[in-house]
């Protein structure tokens, strides 16, 4: 059976890497000289509280090559197929560290790695995807080709109070254009061939959510949706309700935005996705 790994900017709930026997990697989140595995040592709650208290702005860095090759020789003695997927590699490493652990373990094992040019609901999507073809006893060749197939297919959407946590990490890409606007002006955010890029600007939070609303919407009659926040759980609740009505019948996987992309968007963050039908 293939064997399933993903970072930990998949955001994938507990559960489910359970249910699907999912490998996390995580990436590293720093506080000046202290470092943190994000999900391992540094929970959500913990992560968002140091970022808002702290003076300290906090950095991330991918794992090193030599964490992907201990989990590839770890599965290698359950299997000798392994898929991972990863982050975009527009916006981090992961990716690269991931391909060269291939060459820390035995070249028997046949290893196909996923850049899935996305982060949060999109890599968790890619990896769902992957992991109950793995399930259903596909092979790795045809579990390769179905991610690949839906990758072009998702589309996610991201609501920011502030862009000044992407701007301090270096990772703002075409948003860039937004910084300097008008006061009270709520950014909406996707990646577009793996790179941050601008959607549209709504005047408040409230408008935002609108905006998230309907541009998943836009995605069709998908069968599965996925929501995030960082911290804002009512919301996330609210969230939840507009789109069950909006999109009846399709399933909400609910989850929390990790540390590594915290770093980056700030604690009010909101995250929606899904497998576009249109």
């Amino acid at each position: 059976m293939v064997k399933i790994i993903c970072d930990s900017t998949g955001d994938i709930p507990e559960e489910m890497r359970k249910q699907y026997d999912i490998t996390i990697v995580p990436l590293n989140v720093l506080f000046g000289t202290d470092s943190y595995q994000d999900g391992v040592n540094l929970t959500g709650a913990q992560f968002y509280k140091m970022l808002v208290e702290g003076k300290v702005h906090p950095t991330t860095s991918q794992p090193a090559p030599g964490l992907f090759a201990e989990a590839y020789k770890k599965l290698a003695k359950e299997t000798d197929e392994i898929l991972v997927l990863t982050i975009s590699a527009g916006i981090s490493g992961t990716y690269e560290s991931a391909m060269q652990a291939k060459q820390l373990v035995d070249s028997s094992l046949k290893i196909e790695i996923i850049d899935s040019r996305w982060t949060c609901a999109g890599l968790l999507l890619q990896t769902l995807t992957a992991a109950r073809a793995a399930e259903k006893g596909m092979k790795l060749a045809e579990i390769t080709a179905m991610v690949k197939d839906i990758l072009p297919k998702i589309r996610v959407y991201m609501i920011f109070d502030t862009l000044e946590y992407l701007r301090k990490g270096g990772r703002i890409g075409l948003a860039k254009a937004m910084l300097g606007g008008m006061l009270k002006l709520n950014p909406v955010l996707t990646l577009r061939e793996g790179v941050i890029h601008p959607v549209t600007q709504a005047r408040g939070r409230a408008r935002a959510v609108n905006m998230l609303v309907d541009l998943i919407k836009k995605t069709g009659n998908p069968g599965e949706i996925v929501v995030e926040d960082a911290t804002t759980p009512e919301e996330l609740e609210d969230l939840t309700k507009r789109i069950s009505a909006a999109i009846p019948g399709a399933k909400i996987i609910r989850t929390k935005v990790g540390p590594t992309i915290g770093v980056h968007a700030g604690p009010r963050i909101m995250v929606a996705g899904a497998i576009s039908t249109v």
